[in-house]
């Protein structure tokens, strides 16, 4: 499809107002759900700011809540497709896992029983890499993934909420549209990071933040597949507008990079900054891991490097990833400008 109306679930987040502004600019009509007009008034700025006040009368706005049915119903009238984006992320592991997971996947399974109500059959889901690369018992060297691989929670020693609900909101999606017949696709980005619009961003942008403020006084080992929010928003405008994505998972994964070089690229770039460089040993992260915290979240990837095939996401593109330097740089830059940092240091 090129034309016509698409419901953005969670379109007030660091994704979602960039996937609004994308659909806005390829020529979609956008509705995007937000919890209240301060919110949907923030989608508005950032739409405002990248492509100007005389596109706003393409944007509207439904006010409603994942894990309610109210108001699902009449927002997908005379909608043409979903992205659905919303997911509640926590920089630190919950106590209840149920504030992570029920959104994930009671949230999925809402939108999609309300899109068949409804009679829309097209969605492009924004998933994760966690849905990927877990749980196939990688503990040491390199690896590469590509969209075959599925997570297996079950063989997991360590699991964090955040994979869990994506994981099974995933493959809950893939059997109910296979059930009702939906034409589904899956996005599946690395750690998002690129310029933030407001202050409203990714909690990937905390690990650039943190760097440049001195909030983060060591790092650890390993590394991380980086994705532009840019090119996780294009991408589902790409699913969307190539019937042939139908039925298919794309990993949205640019470059690997290892902590500690996400601390030397801001410290060249920011060299009036006092950057760290230390080292936290794996041995430390291992053993905090066992009692939750933010530790649990990387403690599968200590020891080993998981990499994401580009090649199938790019295609998607046509044309490669945003490099993983220029989104961390990116990132910097937005968090500088819009005064995220730590006053200490920002």
């Amino acid at each position: 499809m090129r034309t016509g109306q698409v419901l953005v679930t969670g379109a007030s987040g660091f994704v979602g107002k960039w996937t609004v502004i994308e659909l806005l600019r390829a020529g979609f009509s956008v509705r995007g759900t937000v919890r209240s007009e301060a919110k949907a008034e923030a989608v508005r700025a950032a739409v405002r700011a990248e492509l100007g006040e005389d596109i706003l009368y393409k944007l509207t706005f439904a006010k409603l809540d994942l894990m309610r049915d109210h108001g699902w119903l009449e927002a997908m009238l005379r909608i043409n497709a979903i992205c659905h984006v919303a997911a509640q992320i926590l920089a630190e592991e919950p106590k209840d896992p149920q504030k992570v997971i029920g959104p994930a996947v009671e949230g999925t399974e809402r939108v999609m029983r309300f899109a068949t109500l409804a009679g829309v059959k097209r969605i492009v889901m924004t998933s994760s890499i966690a849905t990927v690369g877990y749980g196939h018992g990688h503990t040491i060297g390199k690896r590469i993934y590509t969209e075959e691989h599925f997570t297996n929670l079950d063989a997991m020693k360590f699991t964090w909420a955040y994979c869990i609900g994506k994981t099974k909101a995933e493959r809950a999606a893939w059997a109910y549209a296979r059930s009702e017949e939906l034409d589904l696709t899956t996005i599946h980005p690395g750690a998002i990071l690129g310029p933030a619009l407001d202050d409203d961003a990714s909690i990937s942008l905390g690990m650039v933040t943190g760097l440049l403020d001195g909030a983060m006084p060591a790092l650890p080992s390993n590394g991380f597949s980086i994705i532009d929010v840019r090119d996780v928003a294009a991408m589902h405008v790409a699913a969307l507008q190539q019937p042939a994505s139908v039925g298919h998972r794309y990993l949205a994964t640019s470059d690997y990079v290892p902590f500690p070089q996400v601390g030397r690229i801001l410290a060249e770039a920011y060299p009036d900054r006092q950057i760290t460089q230390k080292i936290v040993p794996d041995w430390i992260i291992k053993l905090l891991a066992r009692f939750g915290g933010p530790t649990r979240q990387i403690i599968n990837d200590i020891g080993n490097e998981k990499h994401y095939s580009r090649d199938k996401g790019e295609k998607l593109l046509g044309r490669p990833f945003i490099s993983g330097q220029d989104a961390i740089l990116a990132s910097a830059e937005s968090a500088v400008r819009l005064g995220l940092l730590n006053p200490k240091q920002g």
